[in-house]
């Protein structure tokens, strides 16, 4: 893990106004990075930093000679996603977060060529912040398998092995949207409990998943599994995950070998990448596991893991129906979690990921699976808040919802917060669902 140097100080402030505010999610001790390009333009997207409501062109900034130092990180954000720069390593990484911070900060030259380096975000479009290879989801919430197994297994809602191993599935990453895509219902094969046969059409329980997302850096050679000590070297930086779920698709198909069309339809990628350093002055204990549950065995259990392996972030996931969107309502808060009440830590995820050989590759991108916690308010999806629909939530004017419908948007948002120090935040990851053709 990376250690607190002069970019984290608490009482830097910036020459771009809005990255001052107490409400931003993107102060200049954040600098994350995300692929960009200005609207209506014809031009190529690159990588820019996130500084309030603006995005630092990092090309442009080069390319007025403001770089003094991370000329191979600079050199890497001139291509059209992080690929490149995750490829580098830790060390590059903190080159560049130096430099972004030096030039970024009040007083800085860089505040006369803003008109050249500066492009708002509410005028700019984002891509996915990198080409991903290989998508993989865990189950890493104790409290979200714990309900949905009380769901479905009464007498028996945890599986012998959720407490000795990080459970996960293969995503498909052909399926991974841009924040703000919408996606059409899907389609597929579901048998109600009453009928004798399965039918074919559109899903009628259509569910969000609030998670955190974390990108893999250099990865590893196959055959060479990832030391958990290790495993910070190797996570470039966290952002939001919507891994949309179709609950009566995954309900008919998914034993005896899991989820497959009820995951692989659509799955939503914030567009900021929130760099590991940034997030170092919000590192808490990892979850603290009751004296009766087996403790990680020695490839998934180092002291730095127990230490600091857990993270102070809070997620939140929000609900705009059509109805809302036309009364111009506000959207609608759904659930409010902390990533740090996780069973498993990401440096756990990935060491697993990596134990049988696997080889890791630079823009993989690995998720949590829902983050809930303890409370009924913390759930992070449809599933968990309505209890399988028998417990619909009240919207504003009447309207609720037991799973989601044609026309909602469901607006996921996660920040860091501590005492001494500004809010750190992840953005929005936004996706809209549309009628099945």
């Amino acid at each position: 893990m990376s250690e607190l140097n002069e970019t984290h100080h608490p009482q830097l402030k910036s020459w771009v106004e809005s990255a001052n505010q107490a409400s931003t999610h993107f102060p200049v001790q954040n600098l994350p990075l995300g692929v960009f390009r200005r609207r209506e333009s014809d031009e190529a997207p690159r990588v820019g930093c996130a500084i309030g409501d603006q995005i630092f062109d990092i090309s442009a900034a080069a390319q007025l000679g403001l770089f003094e130092d991370a000329a191979a990180a600079v050199q890497a954000c001139r291509f059209s996603s992080l690929n490149a720069l995750m490829s580098l390593g830790q060390p590059h990484w903190t080159a560049l977060r130096r430099e972004l911070s030096r030039l970024l900060r009040e007083g800085s030259p860089a505040s006369a060529e803003s008109g050249r380096l500066l492009a708002g975000q509410a005028e700019s479009q984002m891509g996915l912040p990198a080409n991903v290879g290989d998508y993989t989801d865990f189950y890493a919430s104790i409290h979200h398998a714990t309900n949905v197994g009380s769901m479905f297994r009464p007498d028996n809602p945890l599986l012998p092995n959720y407490k000795h191993i990080p459970i996960g599935y293969h995503g498909r990453a052909s399926s991974l949207m841009a924040d703000g895509s919408a996606f059409k219902r899907p389609l597929g094969q579901t048998k109600a409990d009453e009928a004798d046969e399965p039918v074919y059409g559109p899903c009628k329980l259509l569910d969000y998943e609030l998670e955190v997302g974390f990108f893999v850096g250099p990865g590893n050679p196959s055959g060479q599994p990832i030391p958990i000590d290790k495993a910070g070297e190797h996570i470039f930086g966290l952002c939001l995950v919507n891994d949309w779920s179709a609950r009566d698709i995954q309900k008919w198909e998914y034993q005896p070998l899991g989820p497959f069309l009820a995951k692989s339809f659509a799955t939503t990628v914030s567009p900021w990448v929130v760099t590991a350093e940034a997030l170092q002055p919000y590192r808490v204990e990892a979850f603290q596991r009751s004296p009766d549950d087996p403790q990680p065995l020695p490839y998934l259990d180092s002291p730095v893991e127990r230490r600091q392996g857990g993270i102070g972030l809070t997620v939140e996931a929000h609900l705009l129906t059509e109805k809302m969107r036309e009364d111009r309502q506000p959207p609608h808060r759904l659930s409010r979690a902390s990533f740090a009440h996780m069973y498993w830590t990401i440096g756990q995820m990935l060491a697993h990921h990596s134990s049988n050989g696997c080889n890791l590759r630079p823009g993989d991108l690995m998720a949590s699976g829902t983050v809930s916690g303890p409370q009924e308010e913390a759930r992070g999806c449809l599933l968990e808040l309505t209890w399988r629909g028998s417990n619909p939530i009240k919207l504003p004017k009447g309207q609720e919802r037991r799973f989601l419908q044609d026309g909602d948007e469901v607006i996921l948002t996660g920040y860091c917060e501590a005492e001494g120090r500004p809010r750190v935040g992840l953005g929005q990851c936004r996706g809209r669902v549309l009628p099945a053709d």
